[in-house]
């Protein structure tokens, strides 16, 4: 996990940050799968993505959003500024007053301040979500900054996708692919389930916690990226493993993660409310 800014990190961000939206990291790694031949890559941008005190995010919404809901940020649950919740845990329907910077379309400045006015979820079992309902509407953002929200997928990714993981904090936008799915990657305390595995080109460092991952086929955000293996270490803080179904734990050097929205986005209902019981909805309850 990424939370905490590191000096080494942000000197090596700097030069990063001049990268050009969606141009790929020095990587000649192959994907074990490739995207399909009829996939029509989309521009992916700073569109609706937005920058927090130390990760990234993204504003988002679901296919059947009213433009008069309150407007969703979506980043990890180990951003949650109250701290990382504990394996376990899971926080919802909680004040909150955090701000967010939304960048503008090239990512070279900021639109405005958005505020939140509650953390409608947030938890780091299972998956690593925090998901934040503003005081202003879609319908205010879009007519205040022409700016529109990023839509979450309601299906699960694809391996071999085109994606890319794209980061308010640094401005900076990685392009790989998925390279499949991991049954569990366990950090330290907390265990995460059917996470997303990149292809190395996704070499995401601190800061880009909470980035959306957002499928180039679609624009859509298929997962929040949340960690990777920094040192080869085993299950370590800032070293994922994976675990198999018979329990073989598996160390991949250098290799991010993100793990899936949709089963969060399918609890999200009218009016920007969590309802733990519509279809789909499959992340961890308060309580459970």
């Amino acid at each position: 996990m990424h939370r905490r800014i590191l000096g080494a990190l942000a000197a090596a961000a700097v030069g990063a940050a001049a990268l050009t939206a969606g141009a790929p990291t020095a990587s000649a790694a192959v994907p074990t799968a490739a995207p399909a031949p009829s996939a029509q890559v989309k521009a992916v941008d700073f569109t609706g993505i937005v920058a927090l005190s130390n990760c990234s995010g993204s504003l988002v919404r679901t296919p059947t959003a009213a433009d008069s809901d309150p407007a969703l940020v979506l980043t990890n649950g180990h951003c949650y500024e109250g701290g990382m919740p504990s394996a376990g845990q899971v926080i919802t329907n909680r004040a909150s007053s955090r701000t967010f910077s939304l960048l503008n379309s090239s990512g070279s400045g900021t639109l405005g301040t958005l505020r939140a006015n509650r953390v409608l979820y947030a938890t780091m079992t299972d998956t690593d979500v925090t998901l934040y309902r503003l005081s202003q509407s879609y319908a205010t953002i879009q007519q205040t900054y022409r700016t529109p929200a990023l839509q979450l997928s309601l299906t699960h990714p694809t391996a071999g996708a085109d994606v890319r993981v794209v980061s308010g904090y640094w401005r900076r936008i990685y392009s790989c692919n998925i390279d499949g799915f991991a049954y569990r990657v366990r950090e330290g305390e907390w265990t995460w389930k059917d996470s997303i595995r990149y292809t190395p080109e996704c070499n995401v460092i601190g800061g880009t916690s909470g980035s959306p991952l957002v499928d180039a086929s679609t624009g859509k955000v298929v997962g929040a990226n949340n960690t990777i293996n920094e040192d080869g270490g085993r299950c370590t803080l800032n070293n994922p493993c994976e675990v198999d179904q018979s329990g073989t734990i598996t160390v991949h050097p250098n290799i991010g993660y993100a793990q899936q929205t949709y089963t969060l986005a399918a609890c999200i209902a009218p009016g920007s409310v969590i309802d733990f019981n519509r279809p789909g909805c499959l992340v961890p309850r308060a309580g459970s």
